[in-house]
């Protein structure tokens, strides 16, 4: 099963494994979501869109679609 931000559930944890650098803006690679750092999703927006999940210690709002392109490690 492919383990992406996009199927975790409110609370959960993970670390990013891996993903394609023509899907990640350059912004979010500035804010630290990089392999082997640990995301947490926070909350979920009405439609599934945004996620909104904590990295590095920052806040920040994804795309559902881009949150299905980055692939981590439950914790």
């Amino acid at each position: 099963m492919n383990n992406t931000i996009a199927n975790l559930k409110i609370g959960e944890s993970g670390i990013i494994e891996d993903f394609s650098l023509d899907v990640i803006p350059l912004s979010l690679l500035e804010m630290g979501c990089l392999p082997g750092k640990e995301v947490k999703l926070l909350q979920v927006a009405p439609f599934k869109d945004p996620l909104y999940i904590k990295v590095n210690g920052s806040h920040l709002a994804i795309r559902i679609e881009m949150a299905q392109q980055i692939r981590i490690t439950r914790l």
